[in-house]
């Protein structure tokens, strides 16, 4: 396959709408704009929201509650799973995962969940533990460590 000749399947790909090009298309003379007005003027509109200068429903609205999302603690995980791919009796830490590109971001920290399966015994350092990978790792006969 050449780039050059990859074609977008049938129907993908629409003519755009050719507006103000004679009065039997339906789109011409105002081009569907009507007649004048804000709206019909080039870069016309008003934003998303506006109600005509009425006190807009976002402000009409009760403003009630609290977000704690500011201050959401994220960790990056993985996988038991994922720690297979070491060799047996390894020392698994954040700097080694994220070498290998297990993990791509750090962000708060990792946290290591029990997804999957583990095949091998090793040392993991990681800052959380689910209560399954813990298990799942301390089977095998690994170590769990939180940093």
């Amino acid at each position: 396959m050449k780039l050059h000749a990859i074609e977008q399947p049938a129907g993908a790909v629409r003519d755009p709408k050719r507006v103000g090009r004679g009065t039997s298309s339906g789109h011409g003379k105002t081009s569907g704009k009507g007649h004048k007005g804000q709206n019909a003027r080039s870069g016309g509109g008003v934003r998303p929201g506006f109600e005509g200068g009425q006190l807009p429903l976002f402000r009409r609205l009760p403003k009630r509650g609290f977000s704690n999302a500011r201050f959401k603690v994220e960790y990056a995980t993985i996988n038991v799973s994922d720690l297979d791919k070491f060799e047996d009796g390894a020392v698994v830490t954040p700097e080694l995962l994220k070498e290998m590109g297990i993990v791509k971001k750090q962000l708060a920290g990792i946290k290591v969940l029990g997804n999957g399966e583990l095949t091998k015994k090793l040392t993991v350092k990681a800052h959380k533990f689910s209560a399954v990978a813990v298990e799942k790792i301390e089977k095998m006969g690994g170590k769990v460590e939180e940093v």
